[in-house]
């Protein structure tokens, strides 16, 4: 009976030191998307800003609303 449970208690100990260490690597993953989606956010920005093309759409969408509220 001893046996088993020491079986027992070493099985539980390995998986959750196993699912501490898989916590730890989704964060990571997660961290490391929201760097990219902001790497690639930063980009777009700043090419919509030297390209003059940004102001020139809200422009556009701003005349439109203006001309249908008329």
């Amino acid at each position: 009976m001893i046996r088993i449970w020491t079986a027992v208690v070493a099985w539980w100990v390995v998986f959750r030191a196993r699912l501490r260490e898989a916590r730890g690597q989704t964060t990571a993953e997660y961290a490391l998307v929201i760097l990219a989606a902001a790497a690639i956010a930063i980009g777009l920005l700043a090419w919509a800003r030297s390209s003059d093309r940004l102001p020139a759409f809200f422009d556009r969408i701003i005349d439109r609303i203006l001309g249908e509220a008329e």
